[in-house]
């Protein structure tokens, strides 16, 4: 079932007393370099746990039965809903386990442990590492006695990260105005999911776009489709939290009932905006939170005297990863 809007507001009345309000950022710099007419990014890099994680993850957990959140949870994770959930387990008092694989930005293995998470890594081979990593999480969950979490097909981590959504409309209606067009990337499809669906009941005229890595573009696939479809294994890409190779169910459902489009960006078309991103907005954004900023700048879209809002999602780099990453832009 797809989350109402009353139900995205009952989430976010919980989450946003125990999470940042991140600000919402105008740059003529931007609006400059797209031609758009004004250009807004949500910096959700500035999230507590360094991205929009902690959002769905805080509504997620506070859905557990006394029982479930005494024994704790099991989730997988390339790094930042390992993050996300982790700072909610250590805020509530909540024991986590995250399985991680083991090329995971080791920052992000690092902070996650820093809150107090157990860590398990895995080796993936040839398969897909989500699926390695998601059938050890489940043998946990199952010889542990844990509760298992999705860190992305959960109809109530779909309506936690709405947070985010309801947020930017919040304010955008403070400044007077009305996004034409929504830039959000994907991996999974939580975050859109929850977004989208916050737009779709109160910004019905905002055309929505789910920005992903190119090869890993499993929800604008599924758009097109109109049914779930699973991206060919291929090359790697930087966006190493959007390396879903399949949307979720719920956040697909939520998605599509919201008349989203999809778009694919390039990994040196992420570099830039990273790079620009950094020189002109002063952010530090890792590769998965810089795709949508990505879709701005790289002259596919008309964004010609439109008012376009950027959600940016994470900021979850090392010190030497970004500066390979923006040098090589």
């Amino acid at each position: 079932m797809i989350p109402s809007l009353e139900h995205l507001q009952r989430a976010y009345a919980v989450t946003r007393v125990a999470t940042q309000v991140t600000p919402l950022l105008e740059s003529a710099a931007l609006a400059k370099a797209s031609g758009a007419a004004r250009v807004f990014v949500k910096p959700e890099s500035l999230q507590w746990a360094g991205s929009f994680k902690a959002r769905g993850a805080y509504w997620r957990l506070k859905q557990l039965s006394p029982e479930e959140a005494k024994r704790g949870v099991v989730a997988y994770s390339s790094g930042n809903f390992a993050q996300g959930l982790a700072a909610a387990g250590e805020a509530l008092g909540i024991p986590v386990t995250i399985v991680m694989p083991v090329d995971a930005p080791a920052a992000k293995r690092e902070a996650t442990a820093g809150y107090g998470a157990r860590v398990v890594l895995t080796e993936h081979g040839a398969r897909a590492r989500e699926e390695v990593a998601a059938e050890k999480a489940r043998s946990i969950a199952g010889e542990e006695g844990l509760t298992l979490l999705h860190p992305f097909d959960d109809r109530e981590i779909v309506a936690g990260q709405a947070g985010a959504g309801l947020e930017a409309l919040e304010q955008l209606d403070a400044r007077g105005k009305a996004a034409d067009i929504l830039l959000c990337p994907v991996g999974g499809g939580g975050l859109i999911g929850g977004v989208a669906l916050a737009f779709h009941h109160l910004s019905p005229k905002t055309r929505i776009v789910a920005v992903e890595p190119e090869g890993f573009d499993g929800m604008g696939r599924s758009l097109a489709r109109g049914a779930i479809e699973a991206t060919p294994m291929g090359p790697s890409t930087i966006c190493d939290g959007l390396m879903a190779r399949r949307p979720g169910e719920a956040p697909f459902e939520a998605v599509r009932a919201s008349g989203v489009e999809g778009l694919s960006v390039s990994d040196a078309e992420v570099r830039a905006a990273m790079k620009l991103a950094f020189e002109k907005l002063k952010l530090v954004l890792e590769p998965s939170g810089a795709a949508s900023l990505a879709a701005l700048l790289c002259g596919r879209m008309d964004v010609a005297g439109k008012t376009v809002l950027v959600i940016c999602s994470g900021g979850n780099v090392s010190l030497g990863d970004f500066m390979r990453h923006v040098g090589n832009a």
